[in-house]
């Protein structure tokens, strides 16, 4: 998790917000789970999170909170500095 975790913050650092969509894919591959099955654990439906994870990916808020709870991760927040 602590590695996922630092993946995911370097990745929304980039100005570019398709690159924390990729790297979330590559998280949930690299703990070993399939799309399929992560979209039926995190209530999606499976093809709509292929095109969430895409390059062209506009998800919600609420999916990407349900990705993050099933690889074990939350949002929060803190101050800019």
């Amino acid at each position: 998790p602590e590695e996922a975790q630092a993946y995911l913050k370097a990745a929304l650092m980039d100005e570019d917000q398709r690159i924390f969509l990729i790297a979330l894919k590559n998280v949930i591959e690299a703990q070993g789970n399939s799309i399929s099955n992560i979209a039926k654990r995190a209530n999606l439906n499976r093809e709509s999170l292929y095109r969430m994870l895409s390059k062209n990916g506009n998800p919600r808020l609420t999916s990407i909170r349900s990705l993050l709870h099933e690889i074990g991760l939350e949002l929060s927040l803190q101050p800019y500095k």
